[in-house]
């Protein structure tokens, strides 16, 4: 099999077909007029005039081949068909200020943060799932899409990485990043259907962690179920820690760490509907091993074969225009200063 795998390149021969007509079009108007043709000498074309008419081929032709080059003709040698049992899987992440309740912090990392324990938690998760199309949606006050739908966990993990709960902006002592910090799940929700409504996959599924109530969004928390349940997505949803006061990780005025109290709660009703309205399960994260249920249950999930194409082998071929393409460049600008005197 043939292919280019640069075809772009091939936009390069616009120019140079108008490079083409304008030196050919100038050359025709150059003419010497005679009176009596038959007084001319018998032999007109010398090595020099010859040279002359070479000149601009050389150059062209050059070129062409090395545009061509460019465009990276390959012969792939080998292809091969990769067969995979695939769900896409939306990861909906709450990020609002209780995340960062230290309820599941250890003697060896008194800020573990219930945020952390859901990276980790999610990072072995995917870790399990190398066929699967995984997407990355983040809610605080606002709804964030991370990650697309992609079977490269390498750059996902790395996304995720990168999340953290807002840090508190302060003007004077009044925080004014409030609605930053708090939690709209409905935004959330629909955000993850919006990303699932386009994919070819037939199993669907959003995994929903948070650990509050909704108390903010455009859209309501309904609204979002009913979206779910028209797309035919089921949503696992997962209740991170419990109702009632914990020490919290914040920063001060000056962004420097402070460690508080805070009250959080838990709408474990609102969760359990989402997930029985939708075909789903809700299960309660209490400590760093609680999620391990619900893994187990995505795991029977039904699932749907995916035909992956992948090219293993291939041939690089362009050495085989840009060596002629350059030596013709160089051969054409080496005679042009050496017999016309002139770089171009």
């Amino acid at each position: 099999m043939f292919r280019f795998a640069t075809p772009y390149a091939f936009l390069l021969v616009l120019p140079l077909l108008l490079t083409m007509w304008f030196i050919y079009r100038r050359r025709v108007k150059r003419a010497m007029l005679y009176t009596a043709g038959i007084r001319l000498p018998g032999r007109l074309a010398t090595w020099r005039t010859r040279i002359g008419v070479f000149l601009p081929l050389a150059f062209l032709a050059g070129t062409a081949l090395t545009i061509v080059a460019l465009a990276r003709p390959q012969t792939v040698l080998s292809r091969t068909t990769h067969t995979s049992e695939a769900i896409a899987i939306e990861m909906v992440i709450d990020i609002s200020g209780s995340m960062n309740a230290l309820d599941f912090a250890t003697r060896q990392d008194r800020h573990r943060t219930r945020l952390k324990v859901v990276k980790e938690t999610f990072a072995r998760f995917v870790e399990k799932r190398p066929g699967d199309l995984i997407g990355l949606v983040t809610f605080g006050g606002y709804a964030t899409s991370r990650a697309p739908l992609t079977i490269d966990h390498n750059a996902l993990q790395h996304v995720l990485e990168g999340v953290e709960v807002p840090k508190s902006v302060y003007e004077g002592n009044r925080v004014v990043n409030a609605e930053e910090l708090a939690t709209a799940i409905g935004d959330g929700l629909a955000t993850a259907c919006a990303r699932l409504e386009s994919t070819d996959v037939k199993s669907r599924i959003v995994v929903l962690l948070s650990d509050g109530a909704s108390n903010t969004g455009i859209i309501k928390p309904a609204a979002a179920i009913q979206i779910a349940r028209r797309l035919g997505i089921k949503v696992y949803t997962i209740g991170v820690g419990t109702t009632g006061e914990t020490h919290a990780l914040s920063n001060d005025a000056q962004g420097r760490p402070v460690v508080g109290r805070i009250g959080v709660q838990l709408d474990e009703a609102f969760l359990r509907r989402v997930a029985v309205e939708t075909g789903g399960r809700y299960f309660n994260e209490r400590d760093p091993a609680g999620l391990e249920a619900a893994l187990e249950e995505i795991n029977r999930l039904e699932k749907t074969e995916i035909d992956r194409e992948i090219y293993s082998q291939y041939e690089e071929l362009f050495p085989r225009y840009l060596v002629p393409g350059a030596g013709l460049l160089c051969l054409g600008l080496v005679l042009n200063m050496s017999v016309r005197r002139r770089l171009v």
